[in-house]
């Protein structure tokens, strides 16, 4: 379904089921892995969490789960790259709609890109996937990498 996000996807920068106190929290841990991956610059998360709070990524979607697809600057980050969690309870981020409004999300697509242009293609790429309720139901039910790359093909 999505190669492109397949390709982009780092298998340690997997996280399924995890617990997580809040936003904050999920987009660092993914953040780490990337950086600790190579893929990004050591200012990577805290730019990541700097722009969630001035432009939140919160995406309402329309069935069960809800996402988020937080992201920086493209000087933050070495070689693109994609991280994904899904949480086994749902931690408040602010729509990017409506920044005034929370969402509760349990999927978080964490992007590490180094072109403008990229990031506006994967935004749409994810975008598209995220609207298909039979992957999100995949990916929410996914126990291992192997089961992230069936959901998204």
């Amino acid at each position: 379904m999505s190669d492109k996000i397949l390709s982009a996807l780092e298998p340690s920068a997997v996280l399924l089921q995890i617990s997580a106190a809040d936003k904050a929290e999920v987009i660092t841990e993914l953040g780490n892995l990337l950086f600790r991956a190579g893929y990004v610059k050591p200012s990577f998360v805290q730019a990541a969490l700097a722009r969630e709070r001035e432009l939140p990524t919160g995406l309402p979607l329309d069935g069960k789960y809800n996402a988020a697809i937080p992201h920086t600057d493209v000087e933050h980050v070495i070689i693109p790259g994609l991280a994904l969690a899904t949480l086994s309870e749902p931690v408040i981020f602010k729509n990017m709609v409506s920044p005034e409004d929370d969402v509760p999300v349990q999927l978080v697509i964490l992007m590490a890109l180094d072109q403008p242009k990229s990031q506006v293609d994967m935004l749409q790429e994810i975008s598209e996937v995220l609207q298909n309720r039979e992957t999100i139901e995949r990916l929410m039910a996914a126990r291992s990498f192997s089961d992230v790359e069936k959901a998204f093909k």
